[in-house]
This record gives C-alpha cells, structure tokens and sequence, in this order.
C-alpha cells in the first residue's frame, strides 16, 4: 500500500470529486524553489487515487498539487483556485499519511487524515 493516500470531497455538491488529476511532488533541500515529481494520478469515482506514491517515502517536504481548474469546469462551478497546493513534511519513519481535501468553488481545506 502507498504510503501516502488521498481523498477529495466536493463540498458543494456533497460528493466525492471524481477525474481530478492529482501531482506529488518532493522538494529538493538545497534549492527549495525545485521540485521533482514523485506520483501522480488521477481520482476515480470515489474520489481517491489508488496505487498512489511509493510504499515508502524518505524524510523531507513534499507537495501535493489538485488540479481542481477541469473539475470545476465538468461540474459547472465557478473556478477561483484552478489548484490546491498542500504542503507538508514527514520525517521518514514509514507512518502512513493520509492528505484529503475538502473542496468548493471559493476555498478548500486539508488535515492530517488516518
């Protein structure tokens, strides 16, 4: 099972986001304004993308970008953030991370999950 997982709720519609593609991304330490490119995938009618990122992850500072632009649009909603970066570090012991995202048309919000 990947190590990290992730799941996207539409607020507004008061279901799961289905078809948003979904980039995880690692810093590089010693020029932050770098990222390479982990995982990605895309979430499926549950809203979640399974066989997401590596079973285990080394410590460091990584980004989840939600490209929720084409979401919006599908579903006929206003797009105000074309994407959702959440960022986050882990310290590299193995724990699982669960990253969902809770999403509207005019905000969203994450925590750390189970």
């Amino acid at each position: 099972m990947s190590q990290i997982t992730t799941h996207i709720l539409d607020t507004a519609l008061g279901k799961p986001a289905a078809g948003v593609p979904v980039l995880l991304s690692q810093v590089n330490p010693e020029q932050p304004e770098q990222w390479h490119k982990v995982a990605e995938g895309i979430t499926n009618e549950d809203g979640r993308v399974p066989e997401f990122g590596p079973d285990q992850l080394e410590a460091g500072t990584y980004r989840m970008r939600f490209s929720i632009a084409p979401y919006l649009n599908a579903t006929g909603q206003a797009v105000f953030y074309p994407y959702a970066d959440v960022v986050f570090s882990i310290d590299g012991r193995g724990e699982h991370y669960h990253i969902p995202l809770l999403l509207s048309p005019f905000g969203y919000s994450t925590y750390r999950g189970s």
